[in-house]
């Protein structure tokens, strides 16, 4: 496991630290398949086991790990199949908020995603995966947020779970990184003339993407979740 330095407050909750759980599973902190070392990790995190194994509670219910009973939780898999499955609807959805968002953003939030893009541009020419995954999945959030359909929002939110693990791995080709990146200037061109056809259009096919990208990466035997560990 990746021991890079995390430090959290001993009086955070179990989200919180179910949160911080989730940004190590998609990242690969807690490989796919491999048990989550409960004690080493508490420490690491400077919190007792107690919100730890809550947060594990958390996770298992958003199907992020599987809880082993008397033998702590094992981060459950994600394969090909998993990742084709989810992006065949996330596409759909983020498509419509991409059409709905279109007409009924404002001009101040055109102009904060505009900024959030540009900040993203420099992260790309950096070559600064750090900085550039969470603004991407911000940009993608906010366009969510501003098609203004709750319905919508939930039903993603409850994907976008799942799903964000393979976004990491699926901008791992700098092909695809680059042709995510000329997507995303597309569509903010379509936001700018309001062409809710166009950034439907757009954003499809930026999701379809991500996902065949993600399928593709799965693929790779370096990349496929190893042989689970026994109990």
């Amino acid at each position: 496991m990746n021991t890079r330095k995390k430090k959290l407050s001993r009086l955070l909750l179990p989200e919180q630290v179910a949160e911080t759980l989730r940004e190590m599973i998609i990242v690969g902190d807690l490989p796919w398949g491999k048990k989550v070392p409960v004690t080493a990790l508490a420490a690491q995190l400077e919190v007792s086991p107690t919100p730890l194994r809550e947060a594990l509670k958390v996770l298992a219910s958003e199907n992020l790990v599987e809880l082993l009973p008397n033998r702590g939780a094992r981060v459950c898999a994600y394969t090909k199949e998993d990742a084709r499955d989810l992006f065949e609807v996330i596409a759909g959805l983020e498509s419509l908020a991409a059409r709905l968002a279109a007409t009924r953003i404002t001009a101040q939030e055109l102009g904060q995603l505009q900024d959030m893009h540009q900040t993203m541009h420099a992260a790309y020419e950096r070559h600064d995966k750090d900085a550039y995954f969470p603004l991407n999945s911000a940009i993608h959030d906010l366009i969510v947020d501003y098609a203004r359909n709750p319905v919508l929002s939930s039903s993603r939110a409850k994907l976008m779970v799942r799903a964000n693990r393979g976004r990491f791995i699926a901008i791992a080709d700098p092909y695809r990184w680059r042709e995510a990146l000329d997507e995303h200037d597309q569509l903010m061109d379509a936001f700018e003339k309001r062409d809710a056809d166009a950034a439907a259009a757009i954003w499809q096919v930026h999701l379809d993407h991500t996902g065949i990208a993600t399928v593709k990466a799965l693929s790779d035997a370096s990349l496929e979740p190893a042989e689970q560990e026994n109990d």
